[in-house]
């Protein structure tokens, strides 16, 4: 018989700014390792906050102490209707085409300018070349982690 815990709180974690992402990561290693805390969730645009789910309170403190930029539970429960819509995955059409060049704007290759290779729109991931690298590697990024900067004119899949 498998139990499924109703019972769960959704609270909110102030973390220092611009360090949400390894407050999740973090804190994803420890869930493993703890029973209070069930689901993490990082709200895209928010910064010093993320949420989350947790048997209680004081089970949720006791998973925290000693989390790195982590700074404190809020003091109330967040309503799940509260949060519902920072949860509902939006498509955006990314307006990305093969030969493009772009300015990778995330990760380790980060302000690297590079050319659009391949385009996976079900994966929401491209294939690019970096353009001041000595050997062409190619190199797969997720489309959000983009900004292009330059398009050839006449490049292809155009949807003019």
């Amino acid at each position: 018989m498998v139990h499924i815990m109703t019972d769960t709180h959704i609270l909110g974690l102030r973390t220092a700014a611009n360090r949400e992402d390894q407050v999740v990561d973090y804190l994803i290693s420890k869930l493993f390792k703890s029973k209070g805390i069930l689901a993490v969730i990082r709200p895209h645009g928010m910064r010093g906050y993320i949420f989350i789910e947790a048997t209680s309170q004081p089970d949720a403190e006791a998973v925290l102490q000693g989390v790195p930029y982590a700074r404190g539970l809020l003091p109330r429960e967040i309503p799940y209707q509260e949060i519902e819509h920072m949860l509902e995955q939006v498509k955006i059409e990314m307006n990305i085409r093969k030969s493009d060049i772009v300015e990778i704007i995330s990760g380790p290759f980060k302000r690297e300018n590079a050319k659009v290779i391949r385009i996976n729109k079900q994966k929401e991931e491209i294939v690019v070349e970096l353009l001041e690298s000595a050997v062409p590697i190619p190199i797969t990024v997720k489309m959000d982690a983009v900004k292009v900067i330059r398009r050839e004119e006449g490049s292809e899949d155009t949807d003019e």
